[in-house]
């Protein structure tokens, strides 16, 4: 314990996932609005044009780097594009499901304020997130993915039963964020549209930003500190881990990143 730990921590993981998720609303806005162009012009037989979508401040971290790919030439959507869509979907409908189960149980829906608000922002951005996924992938040529991904939804039915407390939902919430972000992250260098290279990029920086969130929580649990979750935490309180919890990668892995084919439509 010490009383250098910065006091705002857990009050700017909050804020920031709310303002992150702002900036990517305009920018998967625009990728979408930019796809649809693409494929209109490649449909149509006419040179697909490279659009400059990128401004400093709307992402952040690795994605961001990684999304600047993007400058690349264009091209019409492929069959690898859909799939990858239909399987980013999925994973935002299985996201959807669990916090929202998360948010009727008794100890979640009785217990901390800040952990149901956040419950509450977090499904709705994900809700949106696969409004995203789904109208690209329609406009790619594909079918609408309204299922979640089978691979993580087995992992959830056989973790259901065995959560009794807080500390088990946020483990498992941090899983899917996890996996999410990094199946985005890759994602930007396996799709051939640049606009859909915005999208991702757009997205998983606010996946990341709901683990950090989720990894700030858990470290309160674990410490037994869970009162002081709450804004702005007692500084004193606090585990000298709580100012470098959030954010244990530089850079986001991908190692366990989703194949593309995952949670593609049979």
């Amino acid at each position: 314990m010490g009383k250098s730990i910065d006091t705002r921590l857990l009050t700017e993981l909050t804020e920031q996932s709310e303002d992150l998720h702002s900036d990517a609303t305009r920018a998967t806005r625009a990728a979408l609005e930019e796809f649809h162009e693409n494929t209109q012009e490649a449909h149509e037989g006419r040179p697909v044009r490279t659009r400059r979508w990128w401004r400093p401040g709307i992402l952040g971290g690795a994605a961001a780097g990684a999304v600047l790919l993007g400058n690349s030439r264009a091209a019409a959507a492929t069959a690898d594009d859909v799939m990858a869509l239909q399987t980013a979907a999925s994973i935002e409908n299985l996201a959807v499901n669990v916090y929202t189960t998360a948010a009727g149980l008794p100890f979640i829906k009785g217990g901390n304020a800040v952990v149901v608000a956040f419950i509450d922002k977090t499904t709705a951005q994900h809700r949106a997130h696969a409004q995203a996924f789904n109208a690209a992938a329609v406009k790619a040529g594909g079918k609408e993915q309204t299922g979640p991904d089978p691979k993580y939804a087995a992992i959830v039915q056989q973790a259901l039963p065995t959560i009794k407390g807080p500390a088990d939902v946020v483990k498992l919430a941090i899983t899917l964020e996890d996996v999410a972000a990094q199946t985005y992250t890759k994602n930007v260098s396996q799709v051939s549209d640049p606009a859909l290279r915005q999208l991702f990029g757009s997205v998983a920086p606010v996946e990341a930003q709901h683990k950090a969130v989720l990894l700030a929580v858990q470290a309160l649990l674990a410490a037994d500190l869970a009162a002081q979750i709450k804004l702005p935490p007692d500084a004193a309180a606090l585990p000298a881990a709580a100012g470098s919890v959030g954010f244990p990668d530089a850079f986001y892995p991908t190692k366990d990143a989703s194949p593309i084919t995952e949670g593609a439509v049979k």
